[in-house]
């Protein structure tokens, strides 16, 4: 049993610090949208031009889907997952019920995360810096989330399809897909808006 939840020791700090990051952004963003409340004209650190700002993005309805700014969603969830990894570093072993229902919550939350940063790219047509890092630290807390589900077996799949499933995480492959995952973000983001970070050059 020590053993075993020793293995999951480097996933455990993963999830612990993009949970924190997210945390943080979360934050940041939570006070932007309680500054823009006090005074629409509020001009934000990250707003940079037309397009690289988070006050753009914290303006537009998607911003706050549910009445309230959607940052106020990380402020309750991420210190939640933040418990489950220090309780996992603590060598916690969690029943399956919980491991499957805390994948399946936080499925939900990485949906949402990705429909914001499609509203961002292709409706809103304007980046925000603090917006990415939530969307990448829920990309790795999920991976993190789905490599204990698939080593725990908690959808209880036949020995044989659970065998492959563990040799190919031993590969590391999982880690592959989460590699090209934060790949395409970046390219996506780079051809879409990297004008607008690299310095124009006078000729």
């Amino acid at each position: 049993m020590v053993e075993r939840a020793r293995s999951y020791r480097k996933t455990y700090i993963f999830m612990l610090v993009s949970s924190l990051a997210s945390l943080v952004a979360s934050l940041v963003l939570s006070v932007d949208a309680i500054a823009i409340a006090k005074n629409a004209a509020t001009k934000l650190s990250c707003d940079v031009n037309a397009v690289v700002s988070c006050g753009k993005v914290a303006r537009s309805w998607q911003s706050s889907l549910l009445g309230f700014p959607n940052s106020f969603i990380g402020l309750i969830c991420e210190p939640v997952v933040i418990s489950i990894a220090v309780a996992g570093l603590g060598m916690v072993i969690f029943p399956k019920w919980f491991l499957k229902a805390a994948l399946v919550v936080y499925g939900f939350g990485l949906t949402f995360a990705f429909w914001l940063l499609s509203q961002s790219f292709f409706v809103i047509k304007a980046f925000c810096p603090w917006c990415l890092l939530v969307t990448i630290s829920t990309v790795t807390v999920f991976s993190t989330m789905l490599r204990i589900n698939l080593r725990e077996n908690t959808f209880n799949r036949a020995p044989e399809s659970q065998e492959k499933i563990i040799n190919f995480l031993d590969r590391g492959w999982d880690h592959v897909i989460v590699t090209a995952v934060y790949t395409i973000i970046l390219i996506a983001i780079f051809f879409k808006y990297g004008k607008y970070f690299l310095p124009t050059i006078g000729v």
